[in-house]
C-alpha cells in the first residue's frame, strides 16, 4: 500500500489545482501528444496497455485524508492518467471520490472518458468541478478517447442535471480554430482554462491565438484563465 498518493503538483500543473491524486497505472486513450510515458520512462505501448488501479489506492487515500488537517480543499483527478479510462473498471475512481467527499474536501475531475464519466455525478455537488479536455485534436490524435461531442455532452449533464461546476481544459491546443469556434457556443462551460502545446514544436502563432481566444471570452462573458506559458507568448 502506497504512503501518500495525494500530492502537491509542481510547475505548470499547479495552475490547475493545489492537490492531486493519480488513480491508475496507465491510460488507454493513446493520445499522440501524451507526455506521461516519458515522465515514467515507459514505452507508450506499455503505458497505454497497462491500466489498473494503483495497488491499495482507495485505502491509501482514506488513510492520508484521515491523518491530514485538510478540509474544503480541492483535489484533482488526475494528472498522470484519466479517472475514467474507457473500457476499464473505474470503481476505484468512485471509491476515491467518496473518500474525498467524506473527509470534507472537494473533487476536480479532468477526463476524456465516455458516458461512463457520468456515473459518479451523484457523489458531486456545487463545491466540485467536472471538466474535459478540448484540444481540437482529431481521432488520429486521440484514438482511444471519447469523441469530443460526448465530452461536451458529459459537461452539459453535469451542469444542468446535477448542478456541478464545469470547466474546459484547452491544453494542449492542437487545432486553434476548434477552440476559437467553441468559445462563443459552449454555454455549459463555467470556466475555460486555455494553454498551449508545450511538449513539441508547432507552427501555431500562439500570440495571435491567445489574444483572439481572450477577446472572445471577454466578448461572450466567459470566465477564463490563460495559462502562464500562453500568456508569456501573448506578451512577448
Amino acid at each position: 500500500m502506497m504512503k501518500n498518493p495525494i500530492y502537491e503538483p509542481r510547475a505548470r500543473a499547479l495552475e490547475y489545482c493545489d492537490l492531486a491524486v493519480n488513480i491508475y497505472t496507465g491510460c488507454p486513450h493513446r493520445c499522440e501528444y501524451c507526455y506521461v510515458p516519458s515522465v515514467f520512462r515507459r514505452k507508450p505501448e506499455v503505458f497505454h496497455s497497462n491500466v489498473e488501479p494503483r495497488p491499495g489506492i482507495v485505502e491509501s487515500v482514506k488513510r492520508q485524508l484521515a491523518a491530514s488537517d485538510w478540509r474544503g480543499r480541492k483535489i484533482m483527478l488526475c494528472f498522470m492518467c484519466d479517472p475514467y479510462p474507457i473500457g476499464f473498471d473505474t470503481s476505484a475512481t468512485r471509491g476515491v471520490i467518496m473518500a474525498i467527499k467524506e473527509s470534507g474536501n472537494h473533487v476536480q475531475i479532468l477526463t476524456k472518458g465516455d458516458e461512463t464519466a457520468q456515473r459518479d455525478f451523484d457523489l458531486l455537488d456545487e463545491n466540485d468541478w467536472f471538466g474535459v479536455t478540448w484540444s481540437g485534436a482529431g481521432p488520429e490524435d486521440e484514438p482511444g478517447a471519447a469523441h469530443p461531442k460526448q465530452r461536451y455532452l458529459n459537461i452539459g449533464v453535469a451542469k444542468h442535471k446535477f448542478g456541478i461546476n464545469t470547466w474546459m481544459s484547452c491544453e494542449p491546443v492542437i487545432d486553434p480554430t476548434a477552440i476559437i469556434e467553441a468559445i462563443p457556443h459552449f454555454n455549459s462551460v463555467d470556466v475555460w482554462k486555455i494553454g498551449k502545446l508545450n511538449h513539441r514544436k508547432s507552427g501555431i502563432d500562439w500570440a495571435a491565438f491567445g489574444r483572439q481566444a481572450e477577446e472572445l471570452c471577454q466578448k461572450h462573458g466567459r470566465n477564463y484563465y490563460i495559462k502562464e506559458d500562453l500568456r508569456k507568448a501573448m506578451e512577448g
